[in-house]
Order: structure tokens, then sequence, then C-alpha cells
């Protein structure tokens, strides 16, 4: 049986998306019911909550068709075995894993366990079930300490500092294999930076469990009032004012960015003679209009701000101080991240549209509406 082909209208394309009620999928679910697609969620609400899907549905004004949720995980191989068998999915969108940098340090098996037995368990599902259109979120962690900056696609993977960066850099390759093991795949790894922000109605947004492992959204507390003040690990850094330099993402940008991937995978975007680089193997759309391969893409703005920068924009954006301390650089910080978005922007047809400002006006109205996360309603 033949790849199922991407090169149908988005109204008929089901798509498949796993940890689709976390920070970034909720985000993604948004765009994809706005550009016409179905969606199918699964996701064990671990480190997620079920009221991101109804502020999804209330955003997009979609039905119960349009929208399916199935709580659950993608280690359970029967679970998804149900999920393929009573939906049309011809596309994976996977987000699902478990994300913080510090935790994976302490616990390292159950990163690899989830992240990448997880990966495994669904790519295994969607072969059985003849899906293979996949489009992964990955990280710009893959890329370990570069030497310069701005990050291409074109420059060779690094070695990752800690367990969460090297699940993302073993599914990565696990990915590449299936590529060459079967000619029918179809898929596209897109590498962020920092995701930040919300959506415009501050109904979803990020709402993490504990302390905050990602500056902006500790910053966010420190607004609301839910800390004291927010900490700075380091001040001495090669950067014109001593703090970390990141690439910091509009989370709709980046779920934007998911959309047109799977627009570029039927062959609706971009051009269809573009070379392969060292990470792609990408080339012309097929026959029946989708293309074959791996394509890799950088999702970021293109430039840096600093951690000091961060946070006179939230305050700028909530018209208040907001108390910061410096504390000592963190082990396995870098001074300067930032991407090089060309190879998105000539091929995929996308670009970020948001500045910094826009970024922290967005956390904080959807923070100060929900001041305990979803937790508040």
């Amino acid at each position: 049986m033949a790849n199922k082909s991407l090169a149908k209208p988005a109204c008929e394309t089901c798509v498949l998306v796993t940890g689709g009620a976390g920070y970034i999928g909720s985000h993604a679910c948004v765009e994809l019911l706005l550009a016409g697609y179905q969606v199918v969620v699964i996701d064990d609400l671990s480190n997620s909550s079920s009221v991101a899907l109804d502020r999804v549905r209330e955003i997009t004004g979609c039905d119960g068709g349009q929208l399916i949720f199935v709580e659950g995980s993608i280690l359970d191989r029967a679970l998804l075995d149900r999920v393929f068998a009573e939906s049309p999915i011809d596309a994976v969108m996977h987000f699902a894993g478990f994300k913080a940098v510090e935790e994976s340090t302490r616990k390292p098996l159950e990163y690899y366990r989830n992240n990448v037995a997880g990966t495994v368990a669904l790519c295994e599902a969607a072969r059985e079930f003849n899906v293979k259109n996949i489009v992964f979120s990955s990280s710009a962690t893959v890329y370990g300490t570069p030497e310069s900056v701005p990050m291409s696609e074109a420059f060779p993977k690094g070695i990752p500092t800690n367990p969460y960066g090297q699940t993302k850099s073993m599914i990565e390759q696990i990915l590449f294999d299936l590529c060459a093991s079967d000619p029918e795949y179809n898929i596209v790894v897109l590498r962020y930076f920092n995701p930040i922000g919300a959506h415009a109605s501050g109904l979803i947004g990020e709402d993490p469990k504990g302390i905050p492992n990602n500056l902006v959204p500790f910053v966010a507390q420190v607004a609301v009032g839910k800390r004291e003040r927010v900490g700075v690990f380091g001040d001495s850094y090669p950067t014109p004012d001593g703090t970390g330099v990141r690439d910091y993402i509009h989370v709709v940008d980046l779920a934007r960015g998911h959309v047109k991937a799977l627009d570029w995978m039927g062959g609706k975007c971009g051009t269809n003679d573009a070379p392969a680089d060292a990470c792609s193997v990408a080339g012309a759309p097929s026959p029946d209009g989708s293309r074959r391969g791996v394509g890799v893409f950088n999702l970021g703005t293109g430039k840096g701000s600093s951690v000091l920068e961060v946070i006179h924009a939230y305050e700028q954006a909530c018209g208040k101080a907001i108390p910061y301390e410096v504390l000592p650089m963190r082990a396995g910080d870098i001074a300067v991240s930032f991407a090089s978005c060309e190879k998105a922007r000539k091929e995929l047809g996308w670009s970020a549209e948001y500045d910094l400002l826009r970024m922290c006006q967005d956390s904080w109205r959807w923070q100060s509406h929900n001041p305990d996360g979803y937790a508040s309603w």
C-alpha cells in the first residue's frame, strides 16, 4: 500500500498531534484547525491540561469532529493502534516528551524511556498503519556548543550537554534512519530555539508545573507576584550587557511554522529543486505531489536577545519593575545562541513575524488573566 499523500486539500487531511495539550502543541492545534486540518490529540496530561484543548476549541470555534482528544501515553502501543485504526490519520506531528533540562540530569532513564522509547513505539504504530508523514519537534540543543553563530542547518550536530538534548538528537537519528530504510518516508525535523509568548487571546499559554525551568515563565510569575525575583545566571559573558543571549521566538510564529512544514511536505510551498544539505535528503516532490526524505529547518528569529533585554521588555509589557539578582553561571551554558533561518524562509515560505516586546505582551496577557495557569479555572 502506498504512503498516504499530503497533496489533498487541508480540510481532508487528518493530523495526529502527540502532546497536543502542551504549550507548543496546543498552539499548533490552533493553527492547524484555522488552516482547515482535522486534528486528533494524544496527551497523557503529565505536564499539560485538557483545559488547554477546551480553550483551543473556544479560539477556533471548531466542533468535536474537527478536534478529537485521546488521553494516554505514546508508550501505550495498544492505545496507539486503536487511535490509528479509528482515525483516518495522514500525518503525525510529534511534540510529546519530557522537556526539563535540569530534571533530565536527575532522571536520565525516565527521559530516555519516555522520549526515545515513546518515539519508537509511535513510529512502529504509524508504520503499521502506513502513515509515513512526520513532523518532529526537535531543538537547537542538538548543535551542542557551536563554534560560531548564527547556527545553520549545515552545521554538524554537536554533543548535547544534557540527557534532554541527547534524546532529541537520538530521535532525529531514528528518523534519518527510517528515511534511509524506506524511500516512502516524508519527514520534517524542526529545530526550535527559545519559544516564549502566548496566544493573543490570553486563553492558552505556558503553564509549567512547579518551578519554571525557562526564563520567561519565571519572569511572568515574578510579574504576577508568585515569586520574589528572577535569577540571572551570570553577568560576565562576552555579550553587550554580560548576560547570555538567546534567540526567542513567539510560540504562535513557531506553531505556524509547523503548518508551513505540512504544506511543504505536500509540495505546496518553497522550491521544487532545493538541494540536499548535510542534514537533509529532501528533494523534489514525487508524482503524487508530496516530497520524500528528511527536511531539517531551524525555527527562530535570527536575532539574539540578552537575559536583561528580556526582563526589560517584560517590564515594558506589564508596566512594573521586575526584581532580579545575579547568580553564578551554570555549567554548560553558552554565551550566545541564535539561528540562521534563511532555509525556512526560502523553502517553507516562513519567517517569524513578532518581536520581543510582542512576545512579552502576549505572555503577560496570558499570565495576568491566568495567574495559576489552567488551575485558575
